[in-house]
């Protein structure tokens, strides 16, 4: 798995468990883009690539599609068997699909794209998918708009360095001259409730490039966290906090 970014390859194989807790899920009315615009429905081929541990996995399965997963990271395809049993899990890479020419009317990419965002991985997605067929990018964007969400980026920007990001925008740039349409962008509302723990401590400690952390930085990031908690007037002492997100859903539809 040599194409999987080092950040990925440590921090999603150490924090499969707190990746599943903390993570949200997605909003219901992406199911009806699901069906409408990526035309995912019973009897259709539908390939979950980077399904991490299976949080759209188990979206996909409500349509009635065939839905095979494909991850690289064994921790995370463990915690997606454990989860989704009856799903079709397999070893993979977006460069090497472990699927037929032609084998697919659909695939989708939820929080997964900008890791391998290439020409070589848009060339194998073709080759996966059927004359037609439809590539779905989902995801969850944070709405930095209120105060301590923009506060949360703030504590965790510091230390992203190189890795790759969904804001950066550098995820559309293998689409000019590629054997897809340019991709066409819905938008949907969410909100993650739950408590402090599960939407801003295990979300923002299973980021990648926070989860490959030593340990005791890991720990004063943790610690920063706590503190806006612990402070801020949204946050201190609710039982239940809802994390506001913005669920953005790309089609790119495959050239003949």
């Amino acid at each position: 798995m040599a194409n999987i970014h080092q950040a990925a390859q440590q921090g999603f194989g150490s924090e499969a468990k707190t990746y599943a807790k903390g993570r949200p899920d997605y909003p219901a009315p992406l199911t009806g883009w699901l069906t409408t615009t990526l035309g995912v429905s019973p009897g259709r081929q539908v390939v979950d690539l980077g399904a991490g541990t299976g949080k759209f996995t188990q979206l996909l399965t409500t349509t009635g599609a065939d839905i095979v997963a494909v991850e690289p990271i064994d921790a995370m395809r463990a915690e997606l068997v454990q989860r989704l049993p009856d799903v079709q899990a397999l070893a993979g890479t977006a460069q090497a699909i472990p699927l037929a020419d032609g084998s697919a009317d659909a695939l989708v990419c939820a929080q997964a794209f900008h890791w391998f965002a290439t020409a070589p991985a848009l060339a194998e997605i073709h080759r996966v998918l059927k004359p037609g067929g439809r590539l779905g990018l989902v995801w969850n964007v944070r709405d930095e708009s209120v105060d301590w969400v923009a506060a949360i980026t703030a504590i965790i920007t510091p230390y992203e360095g190189d890795t790759p990001r969904f804001h950066t925008g550098a995820w559309r740039l293998p689409f000019a001259g590629s054997g897809f349409a340019e991709p066409t962008l819905a938008t949907f509302s969410y909100a993650h409730v739950g408590s402090a723990q599960e939407v801003i401590l295990d979300r923002f400690l299973s980021v990648s490039f926070i989860a490959a952390l030593p340990a005791d930085e890991k720990a004063k990031v943790a610690a920063q966290l706590q503190a806006l908690i612990d402070s801020h007037p949204a946050l201190r002492g609710q039982t239940s906090i809802a994390f506001p997100y913005r669920t953005e859903a790309y089609c790119a539809l495959r050239k003949d």
